[in-house]
């Protein structure tokens, strides 16, 4: 289920520029396969093919069936879902899809040299570029919620994470690779309060020359704002005032259209809000982010605060846990002896469930996707059991810049999955499972309902799924 998801996003990502000059032969390219109203053609399958292969070639992995085969029933699932999506009115988001365009755009125009020379290249005129690639992305965003909405139905239960245990042979469970138990000690510079009011300073700056008219909100957003919504301008997608956190909810919900809001601190830092309009309940607004920053003297004083607190551990005058409650600025971790949980990543997504804690990470957990910070894994990786770090600079998951030291508390060696160690993998496994089952039961009713015609030269393809040809005429 994993390598389908994957393969939709690396249909997105890869070949921007092959793809878009292919348009440009549409009229001589031939239609192997349709699937409800939507056409693939034979330019399609090769360039997709060509990406599977790429693919394989990274991952390391082989297959039995032929590339273009494999690609060929990859893009009639991919129609299945975009055009049952389209049947069952599936939202997406049009802002994500408009950012990725952008990204891929650029990526583009900085390999052709400029704007001018990938028109060149292309043959076309860039807003065809974008518009072609709007509407590749879209058919593909609108896919993967559709099967994500079909899968997230499935449910499962302890005692199926029991039996799908018991089912496996133990050598044949997957391998869970090394993991890490760490604790921390966090510090925020103390005059966190100078670089908030430095920061509103700048924002009540930027919304005057706002409100004047000397600068457009969009302008300031694409220069100065630090979230990922600045290559819009600042735009949000528009949605319900809960789907905001509740300070930039309350400000938004008291601006008329067109109207900027004063300074507004959220859990994210500090924000300018402008409201474009309002359907329904659904409030469309740009914003600005900023963070507070430090000098480099500001960042030292708590560094050098941690410096005397491992010294003292040190020369055991302190433990590691009594410092972390009383020094700490971890709400997660301190009165935990300073282990690190998954708890501000449980918080994040609103996922209150205590058998989701984890205590234990894998190296790609550390990173931008996984919630851990990658300077927590380059200090401990370095590190012995029972060793601390030195004090260096980080940030939390919201961006805010602190200061930590880490102590490596356990190193768990690679393993088979075992039902006492690892059963929340395990349970995702399972659960992956029996996704995949009734995925397939899904798939074959659609199949069978939906409209499919396959070109007979590709009716001898080898599909992993045989429905797709059972309908099709001799």
């Amino acid at each position: 289920m994993k390598r389908l998801l994957s393969i939709f996003i690396c249909l997105a990502v890869v070949g921007a520029t092959a793809v878009v000059a292919q348009k440009r032969f549409v009229m001589l390219d031939k239609v192997v396969a349709v699937v409800g109203n939507s056409s693939i053609s034979y330019s399609d399958v090769q360039q997709t093919a060509k990406m599977l292969l790429e693919q394989r070639r990274s991952e390391g992995y082989t297959s039995d069936r032929p590339a273009q085969d494999e690609a060929l029933e990859e893009l009639m699932l991919q129609k299945l879902l975009f055009n049952q999506a389209l049947l069952d009115s599936i939202e997406i988001s049009k802002g994500d899809v408009a950012q990725r365009v952008e990204q891929q755009v650029q990526s583009m125009v900085d390999n052709a040299g400029s704007i001018a020379a990938l028109e060149k290249r292309s043959h076309m005129a860039i807003y065809h570029i974008r518009d072609l690639l709007r509407r590749q992305l879209e058919e593909q965003s609108y896919a993967q919620m559709m099967q994500q909405t079909v899968i997230e139905k499935t449910k499962i239960v302890p005692g199926e994470v029991e039996r799908f245990y018991n089912s496996k042979d133990k050598d044949s469970l997957p391998v869970i690779a090394e993991q890490y138990q760490y604790a921390q000690i966090t510090m925020f510079p103390k005059n966190i309060k100078e670089a908030k009011l430095r920061t509103r300073e700048r924002l009540v700056e930027m919304r005057e020359r706002i409100v004047t008219g000397k600068t457009r909100f969009a302008t300031l957003a694409r220069m100065y704002s630090v979230d990922g919504s600045a290559i819009q301008g600042g735009e949000l997608e528009p949605a319900p005032l809960a789907g905001f956190v509740k300070p930039f909810a309350d400000a938004l919900a008291e601006l008329k259209e067109g109207q900027v809001s004063e300074v507004v601190e959220s859990e994210f830092g500090f924000h300018l809000i402008q409201l474009i309009g309002k359907k329904g309940q659904l409030y469309h607004c740009r914003h600005i982010l900023l963070r507070p920053t430090f000098t480099v003297d500001e960042i030292l004083a708590p560094m050098r605060d941690l410096d005397s607190i491992v010294n003292l551990i040190k020369k055991d005058s302190l433990t590691f846990e009594a410092a972390a409650k009383k020094h700490s600025d971890d709400k997660h971790s301190k009165m935990n002896g300073g282990v690190v949980t998954n708890h501000d990543l449980l918080e994040r997504y609103s996922a209150y469930d205590a058998k989701l804690t984890a205590t234990k990470f894998l190296r790609e957990d550390f990173g931008a996707m996984g919630g851990k910070s990658i300077d927590d894994y380059n200090a401990i990786r370095r590190l012995r059991e029972g060793e601390m770090s030195a004090p260096f600079r980080s940030s939390d998951m919201m961006g805010n810049e602190l200061v930590k030291v880490v102590k490596l508390l356990k190193v768990i060696p690679a393993h088979n999955a075992s039902l006492d160690e690892d059963y929340l993998r395990l349970e995702q496994l399972a659960l992956n499972e029996k996704q995949q089952r009734e995925f397939k039961v899904w798939l074959d009713k659609k199949i069978a309902s939906m409209y499919i015609y396959i070109a007979p030269e590709f009716r001898n393809a080898q599909f992993s799924n045989k429905n797709w040809l059972k309908y099709q005429s001799k």
